[in-house]
């Protein structure tokens, strides 16, 4: 029996493994992974402990082995043969399947300028290690990108009194992904913090000591990390003849072009019930898509319809932001004393919502957000900008309508 092979340890290839058993599968399952760690996960990779990266394990040797999940770590997967359904490895084995899942995640954008060699990433723990083994109390590291890693990376170097300088092309920081407001409050905090910002600006040269901005500007560096951004790993797809864009493309289902194979994570791209594909790259959104691929690879038929989450935690300050905020929602605001909450309405109907505010203090009502976004209710604006209605009673009120 060929049984289903997982190319990709990460969060996703991790959960779809153990997924597949939780649904009763008890076929052969093979997880091949490039880092020659056990799977881990890549939140805690932010949040040193006492000046040491952090491993933060997914499951232990014991668990694998308890659920008969064959796992060959530093193994990379070179070639997919899909006719004939076989994966070739990088020690020459191939591994037959009935089921493939590509959970081959993201890996880091390259920086093109001179000296782009000498600039860190911020993506394994092999690279957590290597920046926070050379980060000296005094010295001082520039950031390349303003977006949410890049800011996290800043907001802990800040803490163990670090000097940050953070280089963002746009002009201004957590552009893509944050809303405006909550935007701004966080520069804002690092601001306060200290942080050296440098917007608008791209880089001209890495030296050995230094950065040279386009304007000529030199700012002294001692360890320079780039966090640009990344892009979906799907070469291995490209090159098997798998639909590619942003991403591996899937429909609902998480079923690429071939039927036989399946992308779940930050590699794949999604199809969209008003057309088009989307990737989405958060650690809940990993697990859901794993859960789902594996139990859709075990026999099941179930459509991925997660609705897009995700947090920060910089400083004292937790974000979380729930659904896909746009520019012409409209939005509405509700103080409270422990922080902040803008929701998203889009032709009457809750979308999204997004809280800023002390540590997780704001958890239960993203949660009930959520509950309310999924629901698909058109909520009454005022009653979501008083702070005296309960979003509980709001559910309620919606289930029972």
């Amino acid at each position: 029996m060929s049984g289903i092979v997982i190319i990709g340890a990460g969060e996703a290839g991790t959960r779809a493994a153990f997924a597949l058993r939780e649904t009763g599968f008890s076929g052969p399952v093979t997880l091949v992974g490039t880092e020659p760690h056990l799977p881990y996960e890549r939140p805690p990779l932010s949040k040193p402990l006492d000046g040491v990266a952090r491993m933060k394990t997914i499951c232990s040797v014991e668990t694998l082995s308890a659920a008969g999940i064959d796992y060959l770590p530093g193994m990379s997967a070179t070639q997919i043969d899909a006719a004939r359904r076989h994966v070739l490895l990088g020690d020459g084995r191939a591994l037959s399947y009935d089921r493939l899942l590509l959970a081959t995640g993201a890996r880091p954008r390259r920086l093109t300028c001179p000296g782009a060699e000498r600039a860190l990433d911020f993506r394994t723990f092999s690279d957590a290690d290597a920046i926070f083994s050379r980060v000296a109390t005094g010295g001082t590291v520039a950031i390349i990108g303003g977006g949410l890693i890049g800011m996290e990376l800043a907001a802990v170097l800040r803490g163990k009194g670090v000097g940050v300088h953070v280089i963002e092309a746009a002009l201004k920081t957590l552009g893509r992904a944050v809303p405006p407001r909550f935007a701004a409050r966080l520069q804002a905090r690092h601001d306060e913090e200290g942080v050296h910002f440098h917007l608008g600006q791209g880089l001209a040269e890495i030296r050995p000591d230094s950065v040279v901005l386009t304007d000529g500007t030199l700012i002294p560096a001692d360890v320079v990390v780039s966090a640009i951004g990344v892009v979906p790993d799907m070469e291995i797809a490209d090159r098997a003849g798998l639909a590619v864009g942003n991403g591996i493309l899937t429909d609902a289902f998480l079923r690429t072009s071939d039927p036989h194979i399946y992308a779940a994570g930050d590699c794949a791209a999604v199809a969209q019930p008003g057309g088009g594909h989307m990737r989405f790259e958060s650690w809940r959104n990993a697990r859901s898509q794993a859960e789902t691929a594996a139990r859709n690879m075990a026999g099941a038929a179930e459509t991925f319809a997660a609705i897009p989450w995700f947090w920060s935690d910089q400083y004292d300050l937790g974000l979380q932001v729930a659904g896909l905020p746009q520019p012409g929602h409209q939005s509405i605001l509700r103080s409270l004393e422990q922080g902040e909450l803008e929701f998203y309405l889009d032709d009457g109907r809750l979308v999204a919502a997004a809280g800023l505010g002390a540590g997780n203090s704001l958890a239960k009502e993203i949660k009930l957000a959520e509950m309310l976004i999924a629901a698909g209710v058109s909520p009454d604006p005022a009653a979501l900008a008083d702070p005296g209605v309960n979003l509980k009673a709001l559910l309620k009120s919606a289930r029972a309508a």
